[in-house]
């Protein structure tokens, strides 16, 4: 189980580095990697277990973010508050994950965005495309190509950004870091009916 002191730093010549493809079959080594990045976005994200191991709340962690260069990402969007089963959006483990259509049409978080990795505030908005449609391999080597809109994709692109040592303060305009854009999303009522009082922007 990953805990805040697993979790690597702004400062880590690995967070700005590009990381490698995933070979297939994927090794004990890598399938533990994928598992256990998944369990720490589902344990912050209950309230009780998060406060009991001091955890920030996270909706996404990628393997440069443990310390392993390699291209995989985990992906836990909140439910939505009124929706009675509680499932999930988007909830993945991604291996090799490529960005293959995005929308001209841009979106930001309100809020703006924030990331375990990176203690600091950067306040502005980081544009990104409202839509994509991403590939990817899950642990077993499956191939999935899903569309994604809104909190989702957005998610999607910060964690896919840290696999080519990127991270979101990259994209805010210095001049202008609220500067206008074509359209701005945040789920509130997704992110409380997750966590409660609890920093659950990307991670």
């Amino acid at each position: 189980m990953y805990l805040m002191k697993d979790i690597t730093r702004d400062g880590n010549p690995i967070l700005r580095q590009q990381s490698e493809t995933v070979p297939y079959p994927l090794s004990a080594e890598d399938r533990k990697l994928g598992q256990k990045m998944m369990q720490y976005l589902e344990i912050s994200q209950d309230p009780e277990q998060c406060e009991k191991y001091q955890l920030r709340a996270g909706v996404g962690l990628a393997a440069p973010q443990v310390g392993v260069g390699k291209l995989m990402a985990a992906v836990l969007t909140p439910p939505d508050e009124d929706d009675p089963e509680q499932i999930s959006p988007f909830k993945a483990i991604m291996v090799n994950p490529v960005i293959v259509s995005s929308s001209v049409q841009q979106a930001a978080l309100t809020v703006g965005e924030g990331c375990l990795s990176v203690d600091k505030e950067f306040p502005g908005y980081v544009p990104r495309s409202d839509r994509i449609t991403v590939h990817y391999q899950d642990l077993d080597g499956a191939e999935h190509q899903v569309r994604l809109k809104h909190y989702p994709a957005i998610i999607v692109q910060h964690e896919i950004d840290h696999l080519h040592g990127t991270l979101f303060y990259d994209h805010i305009d210095k001049n202008q870091p609220s500067a206008g854009i074509e359209a701005k999303f945040l789920s509130i009522r997704a992110i409380k009916s997750a966590i409660s009082n609890k920093d659950v922007i990307p991670n």
